[in-house]
């Protein structure tokens, strides 16, 4: 089993969307079968079995064995991943573009930076798993406490300069078999809520960016 599969089609997506699909899919982390299912999210089987075809049908669960009982062949199936990400290639030509409209302190751009980000690691990862192989990749996560919005716009300049130089410093376009590679820093205040409630960011003036 994946710790993540990327969802990039647009059918895909949707049918992992599903309330129902969703609460299958998080009950097969451990394999199972319809009336185990059944069991355990308290649903009639043959509401379970409807779903469970359409999940494998999109590749989203997959058969794990098949065991008699009785007269009865019973099919287990389990998740093919731990957890799942719908990639922004699902939403075709309404997917974010943070081409459109560059800004550095725009919140919105680094949301479209972000969803590239998705949509880039995502081919890559599909990519990879088809080749049997892996994914050259490195991340950094850090929490920072700002006294002020000064220190804050002091920390992204200096942060800005140091990334600046670096490329610099590596990049070379010349080189015979060099690969591409996109770097991504963002800066943003962490929210107070889970999403399903409304964090309460800092206003323009405080952050001095939008929110």
């Amino acid at each position: 089993m994946l710790d993540v599969a990327v969802i990039e089609e647009p059918a895909v997506a949707e049918a992992s969307l599903d309330p129902i699909r969703s609460r299958i899919l998080a009950a097969l982390a451990e394999p199972g079968s319809a009336a185990m299912l059944a069991g355990r999210l308290g649903l009639p089987r043959q509401k379970i079995n409807y779903h469970l075809k359409e999940l494998e049908k999109h590749g989203l669960v997959e058969l794990e064995q098949e065991r008699r009982k009785g007269n009865v062949t019973e099919r287990v199936y389990r998740a093919i991943a731990a957890s799942y990400v719908i990639s922004p290639s699902a939403l075709g030509a309404i997917s974010p573009d943070p081409d459109r409209s560059p800004d550095q302190l725009s919140a919105r751009w680094l949301l479209a930076l972000g969803s590239r980000l998705v949509q880039e690691v995502g081919a890559l990862l599909t990519g990879a798993a088809r080749a049997q192989r892996r994914v050259a990749s490195f991340g950094i996560d850090a929490e920072v406490r700002f006294a002020s919005a000064a220190d804050r716009a002091a920390f992204a300049d200096e942060l800005a300069q140091t990334v600046a130089g670096l490329v610099s410093r590596y990049h070379d376009e010349s080189a015979a078999g060099g690969r591409r590679h996109r770097v991504i820093v963002g800066l943003h205040q962490i929210p107070d809520a889970l999403p399903s409630s409304t964090p309460k960011p800092e206003t323009e003036t405080e952050a001095g960016q939008e929110n």
